[in-house]
């Protein structure tokens, strides 16, 4: 998989997973539920896959930049009508 389809991949998994982890984590600290949404979506990539055949050269920054998406997500979505209800 090259890594243009990883990234949108990525992108496309992060408001279904946000909405996800807070309904499983909504308990927990902010910094616990983007921790496992950083996870799920890693997983969900197969980022591991990824890292190995050098789609990801530097996965430590791919991770960083997953959870400043996530972050943008859920500042998106809280300034939503969906979060005022």
């Amino acid at each position: 998989m090259n890594f243009l389809k990883l990234f949108l991949r990525a992108i496309a998994l992060l408001p279904g997973v946000v909405q996800g982890t807070e309904a499983m984590f909504g308990a927990e600290t902010g910094e616990q539920k983007k921790a496992a949404a950083v996870e799920i979506v890693g997983a969900a990539i197969n980022m591991a896959d990824a890292v190995t055949m050098k789609h990801i050269a530097e996965p430590e920054k791919f991770t960083q930049g997953l959870s400043t998406m996530i972050d943008g997500v859920v500042m998106c979505l809280n300034a939503s009508l969906w979060a005022k209800q």
